[in-house]
């Protein structure tokens, strides 16, 4: 067939389209009755065509994903024996979070194979951990990609790990190790999971990228030009917005890493939020992970990292564990998430917020950099004073059942089960000395469920 099965329409613009609604609206304000005004600043529309859209085909975008399974590392024989079970039921990377430097690694890695990649973070900042890493990577041809965020860590604890000067030149020294496959990350998530807008998510994380870049510009023994970056982004509830996020993400990234001579492709690491999770009717949390995860998917995320329905209140276990990798293997497999390139290009809607998204975070970005750059703005609280701002009117509308989660504001079980707790639901507040205040994460229906819970 060579002929458009649309030829035979005649073309309607968007002006043309207005004028009808406005008539069928018999004197209702357009702008009042169907203009939705986002926390993101974004106007949505009742409809859009193709003069909205403005497709960034430059912007590469994965062929396919990877699934992920999280393990949290205690022992590295325990560790290592969840990695090959969770390999043989279908995992195709590991994402290790490694809680001493004396775990040895060559125990925790050993039988992974090059056919599985390998996220490694650290809750401790060793240059020597990392470089035994290396030599692992270089003599057994592992693909580790190591998760190094020392901004990070000061933007949620409050302090660096030792000092400023100790944590960069720690990091000069594993950005030298040359069979990794990445060396440095930028956490986004932290943000998202404090109430941040998706626009501001965007932007903290370029400043925040743009302080590394500045760093390695300055130091003349390093480069960040050899390997890319990985973003590790929450993925919220709202779908189209956080494919058009994570689509926005890359578009930036491919803005600012040229001026560094920095490689111009990013790993995205995606995972679902907490912000959004609950206790209250905690089963319905597998629904919330399943439209994240194809979000995170159609947004083009390289590598997608579930979340077990039970998180929140649970210490991992099988079950949990089973079904957070089952999802995603639903999705490959018997839903064929895998099987189109970019399946988001060329939706008019999509491709308007992404756009929108792209410039709002650019505009954003650029205020940070003339007013001293991102760490500047974290030690003199800017940045924790904005994400509070945006968090209480998030919460507001979560409050007025503006925002609603099934179960908790909403649509209550009158014969709710209460889970055991593994671990603690209700963070109690502890004074400690910081070099700054701590961007803090809080879910949306906790006060919700310290009532309901506690009354």
């Amino acid at each position: 067939m060579t002929k458009s099965l649309f030829d035979s329409f005649e073309t309607v613009s968007a002006k043309q389209w207005k004028q009808k609604i406005q008539f069928d609206l018999k004197g209702a304000d357009y702008n009042e009755a169907l203009i939705y005004k986002s926390l993101e600043g974004i106007d949505i529309k009742p409809f859009y065509n193709q003069e909205d859209a403005i497709e960034n085909s430059s912007v590469a975008h994965p062929s396919t994903w990877e699934n992920c399974l999280k393990i949290v590392v205690n022992s590295a024989i325990i560790g290592n024996q969840k990695a090959l079970e969770a390999i043989k039921k279908g995992a195709e990377s590991i994402h290790f979070v490694i809680s001493q430097e004396d775990i040895d690694p060559k125990s925790l890695l050993q039988h992974i194979t090059a056919a599985t990649s390998v996220f490694i973070e650290t809750k401790f900042l060793s240059p020597s951990y990392i470089q035994q890493l290396n030599d692992i990577a270089k003599e057994v041809s592992l693909n580790i990609h190591i998760l190094t965020d020392i901004i990070n860590n000061l933007a949620s604890t409050g302090n660096w790990y030792k000092t400023l000067q100790e944590d960069h030149t720690a990091l000069e020294q594993i950005i030298k190790n040359d069979r990794l496959k990445n060396k440095i990350s930028i956490d986004i998530g932290l943000y998202q999971n404090a109430g941040a807008t998706m626009v501001q998510q965007l932007a903290y994380g370029l400043a925040h990228a743009n302080e590394y870049l500045n760093h390695f510009e300055n130091t003349s023994s390093t480069s960040l030009e050899k390997a890319p970056v990985v973003f590790k982004v929450a993925v919220g509830g709202n779908y189209f917005f956080e494919i058009a996020k994570l689509r926005a993400l890359r578009i930036l990234w491919s803005t600012l890493a040229p001026a560094y001579n920095a490689i111009t492709e990013c790993h995205i690491l995606a995972y679902p939020s907490y912000r959004n999770k609950t206790i209250l009717d905690y089963n319905v949390n597998m629904l919330r992970t399943t439209t994240e995860c194809m979000s995170a998917i159609l947004g083009g995320a390289d590598t997608i990292q579930n979340l077990p329905y039970d998180d929140i209140y649970h210490l991992e276990n099988d079950f949990g564990t089973r079904i957070s990798l089952n999802q995603l293997l639903v999705l490959k497999n018997e839903s064929y998430f895998d099987l189109v390139t970019n399946p988001a290009s060329g939706s008019y809607y999509i491709e308007s917020l992404t756009q929108q998204m792209a410039d709002k975070a650019l505009s954003l970005f650029k205020n940070i950099e003339e007013n001293g750059g991102f760490l500047k703005q974290l030690k003199s609280g800017i940045i924790q004073k904005k994400i509070k701002e945006s968090a209480e009117k998030e919460q507001e509308l979560f409050d007025n059942q503006k925002i609603i989660l099934t179960g908790t504001n909403k649509y209550q079980n009158p014969e709710e089960h209460i889970p055991e707790f593994q671990k603690s639901v209700f963070p109690e507040k502890r004074v400690r000395k910081t070099l700054l205040s701590p961007i803090i994460t809080k879910r949306l229906s906790l006060e919700i469920e310290r009532k309901t819970i506690n009354p």
